[in-house]
C-alpha cells in the first residue's frame, strides 16, 4: 500500500482528501474539525513512511487560493468596519495577537522551544493557516542547505499540535464567559444598535394606511427618517394595483408591501396602520414579479442608483439573495456576480431586463480568468517585495500575506473600469474549500513523520501545554476587551473572539448560540486585520527568537 501510495501522489492527495471529509464530519460536544481535519489525515498517512509527502506545489497552490478569496469577499466588510470603529479595532487586534506572540517567545525562552516549533504553535493555536504558510515559507528560505529536514517540518508539527485546542478552549470560553456575565442573547441583541434580524430571512408583509401621515413625504423619505432596513413593493389605491416608485405618497386606505427584517416590518406597520391579510395581486398581464441572476459583468460592482431602473425599465428590486442570505436593496446597495434579485416590473420589460442582469446560471458558475491570474500575480509580486525591519532584517508577506492584501484592496474596489476583480459567491465558496484542502493535505503529508516522532518526545507536552496557555490568555483577553472595554454587545463580542482566531468553527457556535447575525458583525470587523497580523507575527517569531 505504501509503495503505490508513494508512486502515484494524485491518488494519496485524494484519498487524504477523502478521508479527512469523512472525519471532519464527526462532531463532539456539538463541533467539527471540518475542513481542517484534512490536516490530521495528512499527517496520519505521512506518519506511515519518511517519504511520503506530497509535492510542495500543492499545498502552495492551495494557500494562494484560499486566502485570494477569503480577501475578496473581506473586503468591503473589513473597510465598514474600520470606518466604524477603526482605531478600537486596530488597538484590539493588534494588542491581543501580540500577548499571543509573546506568549510563544515566552514557551521558547523558557522551555527551549526552536523558533519554529513555537512559530507553528502560535499560528495552531490561533488557528492561522496562512501565517503558517508563512513562517513555513520563511523557514524553507532561510534555512541553510544540507540542514535537517526536519526543521522545515517543525511549524506545521506546532501548529498541528496546537490546532485543535484553537477550536475547543474559545468554544469553551464564550459557554463560560456567558454565565460568568449572565448575559441573555435576546436582551443583548434587542439593545444592539444593530437589529438582530439583519441578515435573517426578511419579513413580508401588506399594511394598510389608517392613519394621518404627512402628505408631503415619499415612502422612501419616511423610511430613511425612522431608519428602518425596508423596502416597498407593490402598492394599491382603490382597484389599481402599482410598483412603489421614489415619488409614490400614501393616503388613508392604501395598501402596501413591505420587506425587510421582522422588526422593521413591524415598525413601519405601526406607522402606516395596521396589517392586512389582503393581498396586492398584481395583473400579471400588466406587471410581472421574477427572480433573476446576476450575470452580467456590466451590472455586477455598480450600486443599484448607477443602474437607474425605474427610469430605464420601470422596475424595482425588492430582495437580492448572496448565497443563503437574503438582503433589502438600498440605493447604495453593490450587486455582485451571482445574486439574484427579485424583479417587479411591466411584464413587457421583464425580457429587457432579464438581458440587462445576465440570467445566466452558467456564466455565474464560472469566473473572469484574466482579472483573477492578473489579481494573483500582482498578489505574488507584493508578497516578494522585502520589507526592511530594524538591525538591517527584512521580512516579506510572501505567497500567503501578498494575495491577500492585494485581494483586500480589490474586493474593495470590486471593479476598475470594465475589468470586475470580484467573483461568483458560489466559486469563491469552492475556491476556498479547495484550497483549504490542498494546503492542509500537502502541508500534513510533509509533516506527518515529524508531528508524530515530537509528540511523542518530551517536547510534545510541553508545547500543548504552552499552547492551551496561549489560547486561553487571547481568548478571555479578547471577550474581556471586547464586551467590558468597547462595550460591544455580547454577540458581537463572540464575533470578534472568531474573527480574531480567524476560525470559522468558533463562529458557527456563536451563531447557534446567539440566534441572530452579531457575531457575523464581530466577525468581519476583525478577521482581515487578524490575519495580516498573525502573519507579520509568525515571521517576526523566526526572524528575532
Amino acid at each position: 500500500m505504501i509503495g503505490l501510495l508513494l508512486g502515484n501522489p494524485l491518488l494519496m492527495l485524494f484519498l487524504v482528501i477523502g478521508v479527512g471529509y469523512v472525519l471532519g464530519r464527526v462532531r463532539v460536544a456539538g463541533t467539527s474539525l471540518g475542513v481542517a481535519a484534512v490536516l490530521f489525515a495528512g499527517l496520519g498517512f505521512g506518519a506511515l513512511h519518511p517519504d511520503l509527502k506530497l509535492p510542495q506545489i500543492v499545498y502552495e497552490l492551495g494557500l494562494v487560493l484560499f486566502v485570494y478569496a477569503i480577501g475578496l469577499s473581506s473586503g468591503p466588510g473589513f473597510v465598514a468596519a474600520f470606518r466604524r470603529r477603526g482605531l478600537s479595532l486596530v488597538l484590539l487586534t493588534v494588542g491581543v495577537v501580540a500577548v499571543g506572540a509573546a506568549i510563544a517567545a515566552a514557551a521558547h525562552y523558557a522551555f527551549g522551544l526552536s523558533p519554529a516549533l513555537a512559530a507553528g504553535m502560535f499560528t495552531g493555536g490561533l488557528t492561522n493557516t496562512p501565517a503558517l504558510a508563512g513562517a513555513v515559507e520563511l523557514v524553507a528560505r532561510t534555512v541553510p542547505p544540507g540542514a535537517p529536514a526536519e526543521l522545515l517540518d517543525e511549524p506545521v508539527v506546532g501548529y498541528s499540535i496546537a490546532y485543535p485546542l484553537g477550536v475547543l478552549v474559545p468554544i469553551a470560553t464564550i459557554a463560560i464567559a456567558r454565565r460568568l456575565w449572565g448575559v441573555d442573547y435576546a436582551e443583548d441583541a434587542a439593545e444592539a444598535t444593530i437589529s438582530p434580524d439583519r441578515g435573517r430571512a426578511l419579513a413580508v408583509a401588506t399594511v394598510r394606511v389608517t392613519r394621518e401621515l404627512d402628505g408631503s413625504a415619499t415612502l422612501g423619505e419616511i423610511a430613511r427618517a425612522n431608519e428602518w432596513d425596508v423596502v416597498f413593493g407593490r402598492f394599491k389605491r382603490g382597484n389599481a394595483a402599482a410598483i412603489v416608485e421614489a415619488a409614490t405618497r400614501l393616503g388613508p386606505g392604501d395598501l402596501v408591501t413591505v420587506i425587510g427584517p421582522a422588526a422593521d416590518v413591524e415598525h413601519a406597520t405601526a406607522h402606516f396602520g395596521e396589517a392586512s391579510d389582503e393581498r396586492i395581486e398584481l395583473d400579471r398581464k400588466q406587471l410581472d414579479y421574477r427572480r433573476i441572476f446576476v450575470s452580467n459583468r456590466a451590472v455586477a460592482g455598480q450600486p443599484l442608483r448607477n443602474l437607474a431602473l425605474p427610469a430605464r425599465f420601470g422596475a424595482v428590486i425588492t430582495r437580492v439573495r448572496r448565497g443563503d442570505v437574503e438582503m433589502v436593496p438600498h440605493a447604495d446597495t453593490v450587486l455582485e456576480l451571482g445574486d439574484r434579485v427579485r424583479v417587479v416590473t411591466a411584464r413587457d420589460n421583464m425580457p429587457a431586463v432579464s438581458r440587462f442582469f445576465g440570467d445566466s446560471y452558467r456564466a455565474v458558475s464560472e469566473m473572469d480568468i484574466l482579472t483573477f491570474s492578473l489579481g494573483l500575480c500582482v498578489g505574488l509580486l507584493a508578497g516578494l517585495v522585502p520589507m526592511p525591519l530594524p538591525g538591517g532584517l527584512s521580512f516579506r508577506l510572501g505567497i500567503a500575506g501578498g494575495p491577500l492584501v492585494v485581494a483586500l484592496v480589490l474586493g474593495t474596489l470590486q471593479r476598475t473600469g470594465p475589468l470586475v476583480w470580484t467573483i461568483p459567491y458560489g466559486v469563491n465558496q469552492t475556491l476556498r474549500q479547495l484550497g483549504l484542502m490542498l494546503f492542509f493535505a500537502g502541508i500534513g503529508t510533509r509533516a506527518g513523520y515529524s508531528f508524530v516522532e515530537t509528540l511523542g518526545s518530551e517536547t510534545g507536552p510541553i508545547v500543548l501545554a504552552s499552547g492551551a496557555a496561549l489560547v486561553a490568555v487571547v481568548s478571555l483577553a479578547t471577550l474581556w476587551a471586547a464586551y467590558r472595554v468597547l462595550r460591544l454587545p455580547f454577540g458581537t463580542a463572540i464575533g470578534v473572539l472568531g474573527g480574531m482566531q480567524t476560525q470559522p468553527a468558533v463562529l458557527s457556535f456563536a451563531l447557534e448560540q446567539s440566534e441572530n447575525e452579531l457575531p457575523n458583525v464581530g466577525y468581519a470587523s476583525v478577521f482581515p486585520l487578524a490575519m495580516i497580523v498573525k502573519i507579520l507575527l509568525a515571521q517576526a517569531l523566526l526572524v528575532f527568537l
